[in-house]
């Protein structure tokens, strides 16, 4: 019988977690320049959405990010515990890493996801479908509703700051700060008792 997801994570080691967290990252980024080289009309035409637009990338990418972020710890003290619970998936991504591989992770999946959902699929196909394939693709959220739900939402609001910027660096910096920081606080919350691993261990 084929093992669940759960149980297939469950069987893997953290370090083992972490690899298959970049293979699937290094896949996603595999996928974009597929469908990008398939719909886009020049390099140049993708190009574009790539602006180093300080001001745009700080004010409105930070603040998103520090919104949402804020809002989320809000949550975690207003509604029941179970309501966040992923199977221990996160805490297990981030509690033990160190500060620099933490960067690295949140660095990675927030290109890799950004360029495929927002760079290539919005651009191509719209907010709505880029963000349901977003949520789709964090499939052990599927039968979290609340988790589901946050996660549709988070989707489809860095899909409106795409639309408004049209700029992937003001995303990419939101997708990073919003992990990063939540990484962060599991790291101080579940490991300040364990010992932080070496960057790519």
């Amino acid at each position: 019988m084929a093992k669940s997801q759960q149980e297939l994570i469950s069987s893997m080691t953290d370090a083992e977690l972490v690899k298959n967290l970049y293979v699937t990252q290094l896949l996603i980024c595999f996928i974009a320049l597929g469908i990008g080289f398939f719909t886009f009309d020049s390099w140049n035409s993708f190009l574009q959405f790539f602006q180093v637009d300080w001001s745009s990338i700080l004010l409105y990418g930070g603040g998103t990010a520090l919104l949402v972020v804020g809002g989320d710890i809000l949550l975690m003290k207003c509604v029941p515990e179970h309501l966040y619970d992923d199977g221990g998936i996160n805490e297990r991504l981030f509690a033990n890493r160190s500060v620099p591989h933490l960067v690295l992770i949140c660095l990675i999946v927030a290109c890799s996801e950004e360029i495929l959902f927002r760079g290539v699929i919005q651009v191509q196909f719209g907010l709505f479908w880029a963000s349901i394939v977003f949520a789709l693709v964090h499939i052990r959220y599927l039968k979290k509703w609340f988790l589901f739900i946050s996660v549709v939402f988070l989707s489809f609001l860095i899909g409106l700051l795409f639309l408004w910027t049209e700029n992937l660096y003001v995303t990419i910096f939101t997708h990073f700060l919003i992990d990063f920081l939540l990484g962060l606080q599991i790291r101080k919350s579940k490991g300040e008792s364990a010992q932080p691993e070496e960057l790519m261990q």
